[in-house]
């Protein structure tokens, strides 16, 4: 038997790189950045498709440094096409059924021929800065209706459970043809005065039993808003509905109406048996034709404006700071300093912007 014929005969292999034997230089494939063509972008929007408006809004959240120059140049060109919708924002105590009443009341206005736009702001998860409610899973029906947009998006630890970009996702939406957009908050808090900086109509949903609520409720919530809806109100609990609507019209005659020259309203409305909606979306109505009149609505909305355009000020101050070359690891020498009492926070403060 020869060598070759034997079992024990091993064929030799081929060599190459990857067994040691030889090195070589890995090449490098950099995947080159395609530019987005604006202007079809924008008209894509404008026609409609969620993909197209869906792929804007992203661009608009990149914080790409290229992503976020196409994304202002986009939003330049669609302003013209914005700010004919009516913006409301929607805040309540947890559990008061602000997704079921977002459903239920988008899928009346659309039956009514509106398009809805529905940003639903979600609390970020400290771990992975991804949203922890999934608002869009908790909307199934009105997410599958064609004329009908929702947008989850996580807070990301702004103030008032807002993320930073809403304002231009609303804009966006706006330049898309959608004329109600409605912006779920993440729970009640003196911070959701961010929420009435960006919105027309500002609606509360509380539960019953308002004598024991009013005493956890914070005054200013209850002072932003146009309308207070007590929810839930079906069943055995429509006695108890109409009970806290009372006790809340006779609080809301001792505040100051969130916007002037209107009274705050207060009703009660059931989602489960779709009762009341209409008549908040008639008081809505009546709201935006009374606020025309009177100048108030263009009044607010340059107000708003103005101040988005101070809150980005802030916002580029601090993005710029920390950007600067050794700044991180200075603030980071300061505070371990503070921690071991060597410094305090004032003193910290002053060394950190010392010329």
């Amino acid at each position: 038997m020869s060598e070759k014929e034997s079992a024990l005969f091993v064929q030799p292999g081929v060599k190459a790189s990857h067994d040691g034997m030889q090195k070589s230089k890995r090449r490098k494939f950099i995947k080159k950045r395609k530019p987005i063509a604006i202007d079809e972008l924008a008209t894509d929007v404008r026609s409609g498709s969620k993909l197209h408006l869906a792929k804007a809004i992203t661009l608009l959240e990149s914080a790409n440094i290229d992503d976020k120059a196409e994304g202002q140049a986009l939003l330049k060109e669609l302003l013209p096409h914005t700010g004919k919708s009516i913006r409301i924002g929607i805040t309540g105590v947890p559990g008061a059924g602000k997704s079921t009443f977002i459903e239920t009341f988008g899928k009346m206005l659309i039956e009514q021929g509106h398009r809805v736009a529905v940003l639903a702001i979600d609390p970020s998860s400290s771990i992975t800065g991804g949203s922890i409610l999934g608002d869009k899973t908790r909307m199934e029906e009105l997410s599958r209706d064609p004329r009908a947009y929702i947008r989850p998006s996580p807070s990301a630890g702004t103030l008032g459970g807002v993320h930073k970009k809403t304002r231009e996702t609303m804009l966006l939406c706006e330049a898309a043809g959608y004329d109600v957009i409605l912006i779920e908050t993440v729970g009640v808090g003196q911070s959701e005065t961010i929420v009435r900086g960006m919105v027309d109509f500002f609606l509360l949903l509380v539960l019953t039993g308002a004598g024991d609520e009013l005493q956890g409720m914070k005054k200013g919530i209850m002072e932003l808003a146009d309308t207070i809806v007590v929810h839930k109100a079906d069943g055995d609990n429509v006695r108890n509905a109409r009970k806290t609507v009372a006790e809340y019209k006779q609080i809301l005659h001792l505040l100051q109406p969130a916007t002037p020259h209107w009274t705050t309203k207060a009703m009660s409305a059931s989602s489960y048996e779709n009762k009341g909606l209409d008549k908040v979306w008639e008081t809505i109505e009546a709201f935006k034709e009374q606020a025309l009149e009177n100048g108030v609505w263009l009044n607010r909305r340059n107000h708003q404006t103005t101040d988005w355009f101070r809150s980005m000020i802030l916002d580029r101050l601090v993005d710029d700071f920390y950007g600067t070359q050794g700044k991180k690891e200075i603030v980071q020498a300061l505070e371990k300093e503070i921690l071991k009492g060597e410094l305090t926070v004032s003193q910290g403060i002053e060394t950190l912007f010392k010329p």
